[in-house]
């Protein structure tokens, strides 16, 4: 089964969320910014790594929001890992997405999720998360 870590960047009560482009796999979905953890890689070391890469940026990784196993129709599984982010340095930067944008919780289940995320979105903008 397949690790994957995301972040929840938070800041000024809004959280941002990124699109994923036409050339990946699932295009056009909206998903929070991680990626896959690498072989003996520690889950906040691989977010660490996986957000320098796609946004530009030096984060403080913060405490684990959630965690959930997912299995998509094609059979892939996955342990995907979401940690909350309130503080990094450097200005982020669409280094690897269609569009990013800062949403405020409520209107995230306006935004085609991949299905993996679905229910996290819902519980974060009925204030249950964060």
């Amino acid at each position: 089964m397949k690790q994957v870590v995301a972040a929840l960047i938070v800041r000024d009560s809004k959280i941002l969320i990124c699109q994923r482009t036409e050339d990946q796999a699932m295009p056009l979905k909206w998903e929070f910014p991680g990626g896959k953890v690498e072989r003996d890689e520690d889950l906040k070391d691989a977010l660490h790594r996986e957000l320098e890469e796609e946004l530009g940026i030096d984060a403080v990784i913060g405490r684990k929001i959630a965690g959930i196993q997912h299995t998509y129709a094609n059979g892939a599984s996955l342990e995907l890992y979401f940690y909350r982010v309130d503080q990094f340095k450097n200005e982020i930067e669409n280094l690897i997405f269609h569009d990013v944008r800062w949403v405020n919780r409520k209107e995230l289940p306006t935004y085609d999720f991949l299905e993996a995320d679905v229910r996290l979105v819902k519980d974060i903008s009925a204030g249950k998360l964060l």
